[in-house]
């Protein structure tokens, strides 16, 4: 409507809301810097997960260089992540313990968000394998799809080895999460009664798409 205030910067993007949302609950100086590198993993996981349901229906679609697009992206998404870490490691173990009580039972194994992405990948894997398929490769197992692919189909190949890209930039992402906790905090207890950095190791060395791994000795 003609009346209506012009769409601004701040407007579009809901600047006053956003940017209220950050609620220390100390005085602590570096309580802030927490609360806004954890906001913004979970916008990026937001990101993730659009980006995710725009790959599966690219897969769908059987649109190779589509899909290669999207794997570049949330790829980059990725690294993005991945170098929050170095901005959180500039957080003391003194400097965490200041507010860390403030937190209560709030730990980051409650995102719920990491654990859609964590659901997507079995998803995506299946239409990887039907792509696969509607391009010819029936062999009846799918390592022997993959291995296919790998020798009679480049653009198929190339999508694969971007599949491993993004499972790779995930293992890096857990394996810095784990030192950042582990120089943090130590063998102490995560937030929330976790059990921390020992679980965390744990998930390490896990690929989300584990025959893209297990074929390179096939190869």
């Amino acid at each position: 409507m003609a009346d209506d205030p012009a769409v601004t910067y701040s407007s579009y993007l809901a600047l006053d809301e956003l940017l209220g949302l950050q609620r220390p609950r100390s005085a602590e100086h570096d309580e802030l810097l927490f609360i806004v590198i954890h906001q913004v993993y979970e916008l990026w996981f937001k990101q993730l997960l659009h980006e995710e349901a725009e790959l599966e229906r690219r897969l769908a679609a059987g649109s190779v260089a589509l899909a290669l697009k999207t794997l570049h992206r949330v790829r980059t998404i990725v690294k993005t992540i991945v170098a929050q870490i170095d901005v959180l490691e500039t957080l003391t173990p003194l400097e965490f313990d200041s507010f860390r009580e403030r937190l209560e039972r709030a730990s980051g194994f409650q995102s719920a968000q990491f654990r859609a992405i964590e659901a997507t990948f079995a998803p995506l894997l299946g239409c990887l394998d039907t792509l696969l398929v509607a391009r010819g490769h029936s062999d009846p197992e799918m390592e022997q799809r993959l291995v296919a692919a790998y020798h009679t189909d480049a653009p198929a190949a190339q999508l694969c080895e971007a599949f491993v890209d993004f499972d790779e930039g995930l293992q890096e992402w857990r394996y810095r999460h784990v030192k950042m906790v582990e120089r943090t905090i130590g063998t102490k207890p995560g937030t929330g009664g976790s059990d921390g950095a020992a679980y965390l190791r744990s998930t390490l060395f896990k690929p989300a798409f584990p025959p893209l791994w297990t074929i390179r000795s096939r190869l």
